[in-house]
Parts: structure tokens; sequence; C-alpha cells
């Protein structure tokens, strides 16, 4: 089991460079997740309130939860897991999962996302849903506090020849703020999804405890990798 003390190289670490030293020490266990460290981590909690913006974006939730991208329900108090296992894709990336069921009554939803290093290794590249329709830049900081804040850029479409950047029209920009609560031992995550011109979109928040394990000895399990992976960066 890898220590607190040691950081070996994940693809989180190299695009934060030395803002990463200043994540809180939990924080900085689970963000070192990766073919290096050999470990995948599962956490495990409660979201205590997922919404939704204005009615008529729920259509276009629904059609996003088709392809597990965003959940197109609203709840409190719901059961959460989150997965984060490094393999290797099929293009020879480095690739941690970003797969977070939440266990809605009726039936559980799922917002998968698969996480690789940009060429320049200055930022992570955030491919959604089971075909990776959908790709995001991501940019990852430090807080004064020691929590994670991370904040999406430029959003591309992709489907055969057709490469596309998303329009601020019709895109959005993602907010997601990670921190440990030593007091309680857990993390709490707060995530925003806000357009431009018409407000909040979708987002969630809550808690959760971590468990590490082994990925080479364990693998990873069957339907945590999308259907289709997308090669353009």
């Amino acid at each position: 089991m890898t220590s607190l003390a040691a950081q070996p190289t994940s693809l989180f670490r190299t695009a934060m460079g030395a803002d990463f030293d200043r994540l809180h020490p939990q924080l900085r266990r689970r963000f070192s997740v990766g073919l290096a460290s050999g470990e995948a981590c599962t956490g495990r909690g409660v979201m205590d309130r997922i919404w939704h913006g204005a009615a008529f974006v729920k259509p276009f939730l629904a059609l996003g939860g088709t392809r597990n991208i965003l959940v197109p329900r609203q709840g409190r108090h719901v059961p959460f897991v989150i997965e984060n296992v490094p393999y290797a894709d099929s293009f020879g990336r480095e690739t941690v999962t970003f797969v977070r069921t939440f266990d809605l009554p009726g039936g559980s939803r799922r917002f998968d996302a698969q996480m690789v290093l940009s060429p320049k290794g200055d930022r992570v590249l955030d491919y959604l849903g089971t075909h990776q329709h959908l790709a995001s830049e991501l940019h990852f900081g430090a807080e004064p506090d020691g929590s994670l804040l991370i904040r999406s850029g430029e959003h591309r479409f992709r489907e055969g020849v057709v490469d596309v950047r998303v329009p601020e029209l019709i895109g959005a920009t993602a907010e997601v703020r990670e921190s440990y609560d030593d007091a309680v031992g857990r993390f709490r995550i707060r995530v925003r999804v806000v357009n431009k011109y018409v407000g909040p979109l979708f987002g969630y928040e809550g808690s959760f405890t971590a468990s590490y394990t082994n990925v080479r000895s364990c693998g990873v399990r069957s339907g945590l990798r999308p259907v289709r992976e997308e090669s353009r960066a």
C-alpha cells in the first residue's frame, strides 16, 4: 500500500506540477492513482443533493443520460460510488476512470469519464460518456486550504470525421471542488455545470470515504472502460 509520504508520478501530478504538493495529503494520495502507483481508488458515500437548472434543460440531460453523460434525475441523500481505476487504453495512453454511479430511486444512473494527459502534459483531457463523443480540457489547481479546484476549458464533439468545438451558446463550464474534512475523515465534493447564457444546468454535492486496491492484481472490472475510445486529443 502506498503511504502518504510516497508521491508516485501520476497524470494529475504531471499536469499540476509543483501545485500538486499544495494539496491536502489525502487528496495527494487520491490523485496519485495511476499505473506508476499501481493503485485504484473507490469512493463510497452520499450525495446530499443532485440538482437541475430550468425545466428546459431536462431533455438535454435525458439525451446525455443515454450515453452516461450527466445525470438526468434529481435527488437527495443519494448513495454514490466513484471508481478511479488506471489502465492503458487501446492507443497506449495512461487513462484513469472517473465512473460515478448514483443509486437513485427507480434505478441507478452513471456519469462516465476517462481522463488522459494532454500531449503537452500541461492539462488533463476528459473524455465523457460510453462512446467518448465529448472531450473537455480540464485545468487542475490547488486552493489555499489544500482543496482541489478543477475547471473545464474547451469542449469538442467528435463522431466519425466530425471534430468541432462546442459553441458557448449550447456548451457549459464545469467546476469541481474536492476537499478533505479531517474532522469527519471524509472527502467532500461539489460539482456545478453552468451555461454562460442561461445559468446553472446541473450539479451535485456530498461526501465520501475512499479505499485503495492494487490494480495490478485486481485489474479493471468489466464495464468500466468505454464502448469506444477516441484517439484525438
